[in-house]
């Protein structure tokens, strides 16, 4: 009996048998093969969240994330989990409730929606892909792990591939907004990953998002976060160059700021840092290195699909001046610092 028959009748058995589907395709050497596929990456999930009954656990207190988990503590999910690697920043929520987890993996293992919100790539390989302590090592089959960092596509891709292969989901989800945003509950969240899945947990983005986009396939999410980050960038130099030139120019800076807000040049940007400048208010919203970060990311997928930002390219060099300089840990608004130094001045402080 020839191969290519072979590969028919058994074909044709497994169908009959209700085994695993298949995938039936003919190699380069013309032989015919037999591929099997997980029914896992086909399953629908249909997980129905709800207040006081949904186990949720939060990974990453900072800046935002201990208002976002907040105002999901807020709308009554839980039990609610708890873990970071500076466990006073948690504080807030032990306060309202939380559990303290030693560690991602433990706290998974209460858990049937988990969400992580932590630094950079390698802390979110670590969080959520570790064998001994991450979050998928202890998720149980059908769970959830939701990554609201600003990542690498490939990642969320990666995690994706990982949890299907156990039975579970995940999604890349990354936010915008900001602190205000995070404390307001007014957040956009960029959703890429499972379908059926980002449908059962919306209510919980709600709990922190204003608006909330699904863009498909696992990374896409990021991808739409990248945009948004290389918008921003090139408005935070607009923003500075602007105050810079306005001052240079002998304007009142407080009328100029009322003209423009009401204008074409309105911005997110204008309206949320532009007093804070004027306030000589560095504090973060949105920390410098992380947005570094972001900017390396976006430019790393331009070298991978062949296209060229100028305009992020020279927003990433002026904020890794600012770094070099000691602002790291400042928020992103203290770019006007880096166009003061360019151009001998400093814009006088406001009350």
């Amino acid at each position: 009996m020839g191969m290519q028959r072979i590969g028919g009748c058994l074909l044709q058995l497994t169908r009959a048998l209700g085994s695993l589907p298949l995938v039936h395709w003919r190699s380069s050497s013309g032989i015919n093969r037999l591929r099997f596929l997980s029914t896992q990456a086909t399953e629908s999930h249909t997980m129905e969240v709800i207040p006081g009954k949904t186990k949720m656990g939060w990974i990453g207190t900072g800046v935002m994330g201990v208002h976002m988990a907040r105002h999901c503590m807020d709308k009554g999910y839980g039990p609610f989990f708890v873990y970071n690697r500076t466990m006073q920043k948690a504080q807030a929520l032990v306060e309202k409730g939380a559990t303290v987890c030693k560690s991602p993996k433990e706290l998974a293992q209460h858990c049937d929606v988990v969400f992580t919100m932590v630094g950079y790539p390698h802390d979110v390989r670590q969080v959520i892909l570790d064998q001994s302590s991450g979050v998928l090592a202890g998720l149980k089959k059908g769970g959830v792990v939701i990554d609201l960092t600003t990542s690498e596509p490939s990642l969320a891709k990666e995690i994706a591939e990982v949890a299907s292969s156990q039975g579970k989901y995940s999604l890349d989800a990354p936010v915008t907004g900001g602190d205000v945003g995070a404390k307001n509950g007014t957040l956009v969240v960029f959703v890429g990953g499972s379908q059926s899945a980002y449908e059962s947990v919306s209510p919980l983005l709600s709990c922190f998002g204003k608006t909330i986009k699904y863009f498909g396939e696992a990374g896409s999410g990021q991808h739409a976060k990248l945009a948004n980050q290389i918008t921003i960038a090139s408005n935070m130099i607009g923003m500075c160059e602007g105050l810079i030139y306005a001052y240079k120019a002998g304007l009142n800076l407080e009328t100029y700021l009322s003209a423009v807000l009401s204008g074409g040049a309105a911005s997110f940007s204008l309206q949320a840092y532009s007093p804070r400048i004027m306030k000589r208010d560095m504090a973060p919203g949105f920390y410098v290195e992380h947005f570094v970060k972001d900017l390396g990311i976006a430019l790393a997928e331009c070298q991978r699909m062949r296209i060229s930002l100028p305009g992020l390219a020279l927003a990433q060099q002026l904020y890794v001046s600012l770094m070099a300089n000691g602002g790291a840990k400042k928020g992103t608004q203290a770019l006007i610092e880096t166009l003061e130094l360019l151009n001998g001045c400093q814009l006088p402080k406001m009350s």
